[in-house]
């Protein structure tokens, strides 16, 4: 990224060399973004993130389809970027049929049969979560999806792949998909930067007006460092992608091996087979989330209570309570995600120090305390 900071500064949307040489590598990323889901390079669009990219998805199909329907079909475990768009269009006249996903967490396909109508423009059903991390049936979805427009109707099909880029092997025409949402800081890229796959031959309402760049489908001058940035972190996701996926799961199946024997009343949340590798979701008992998060926090221990986009509410998980799980639990459930530099010893370390603060939290806080001490004398 350095050179496009300090000194290849032209605008890639110029005709001028300095611009041509911007241009050349943006056209590189692209190519590099495309081929991490078996994309064309002319299907991706590059925006500031998963946020945006979800956004430009939803209000881009609807807003090009409000004349043949004002149906949204969504799940009810999705990312706040997709939750708050469709309360938007609610609030416009749309109307959104948001599915259950049971105890495991996963989207049942019977369901999305059900929910089908002849006015259903969309369906946005995330690939992987982003708190419990259980993969969708994504391919089974899309065919139904498939199936409807072969009967005449007007309807598609997108997906939020933020949390699953760079984790598992991603290929558009085997998810049958046609849009899908990445973001590059998932997958070790900079911030600020992302990407809309839009496939062939589906026609999206740009949401920035004022210029012609990314076909005329966001408008703006384009981040050139951030999305070079984006293109390097593609290319080496997927090259390590099989390292990468049994590194993570290795350290994910020894955390939970571990937490299981040192900790009691303890649930994983999620599908334990359908998940992403690197990510486990745990709720303890008789505790708040936040301040177990704090006590690992003060130990070097990064973990989150739910969704980044979410911090700083204090009202318990939306996608915890979806599995059917009360307010305390929801509350005392922490995300650990894995990275490709974590160790072995550093989940060791975390074990040991959440075992510590787990049992101190537990003894100190009011949060049903006497039904805790009952549990330790049983």
């Amino acid at each position: 990224m350095l050179p496009y900071l300090t000194q290849s500064f032209g605008n890639p949307s110029s005709v001028h060399g300095f611009g041509q040489e911007a241009r050349a590598a943006v056209d590189r990323a692209r190519r590099e973004v495309a081929a991490l889901m078996g994309a064309k390079q002319n299907e991706i669009v590059f925006v500031s993130g998963g946020t945006e990219a979800n956004n430009l998805a939803l209000r881009g199909v609807c807003d090009m389809n409000a004349t043949r329907g004002k149906h949204i079909i969504t799940s009810a475990i999705e990312h706040p970027s997709i939750r708050g768009v469709c309360e938007g269009l609610e609030k416009t006249g749309w109307d959104v049929t948001r599915l259950p996903v049971y105890a495991n967490g996963i989207v049942r396909v019977e369901d999305v049969v059900s929910a089908m109508r002849n006015d259903t423009v969309l369906v946005t059903v995330m690939l992987a979560n982003n708190e419990i991390g259980t993969i969708q049936p994504i391919s089974e979805i899309g065919k139904v999806v498939i199936d409807a427009r072969k009967r005449g109707q007007n309807v598609w099909f997108h997906t939020d792949g933020v949390q699953a880029a760079g984790r598992i092997v991603l290929n558009v025409d085997e998810l049958k998909v046609d849009l899908l949402s990445l973001s590059a800081h998932k997958l070790y890229g900079p911030k600020g930067v992302g990407a809309l796959y839009v496939r062939r031959g589906v026609r999206i309402a740009s949401q920035s007006v004022g210029g012609h760049q990314e076909r005329e489908r966001r408008a703006g001058t384009e981040n050139v460092a951030g999305i070079v940035g984006f293109g390097a972190a593609a290319r080496l996701a997927r090259q390590e992608i099989d390292h990468r996926i049994n590194h993570d799961r290795e350290r994910r199946n020894r955390l939970e091996k571990k937490v299981l024997a040192s900790i009691t009343d303890i649930e994983i949340n999620g599908d334990r087979d359908r998940r992403l590798p690197h990510l486990s979701n745990i709720s303890f008992r008789f505790i708040e989330g936040e301040g177990l998060l704090i006590n690992l926090d003060l130990k070097g221990i990064a973990v989150s209570t739910g969704s980044a986009c979410s911090s700083g509410t204090l009202e318990p998980s939306p996608v915890i309570r979806a599995l059917g799980r009360n307010d305390e639990q929801a509350r005392g459930s922490i995300r650990f995600s894995f990275g490709k530099d974590n160790s072995e010893e550093d989940v060791d370390y975390t074990v040991e120090v959440l075992a510590d603060a787990v049992k101190r939290l537990r003894e100190l806080s009011p949060l049903n305390k006497g039904a805790y001490q009952e549990a330790g004398r049983r």
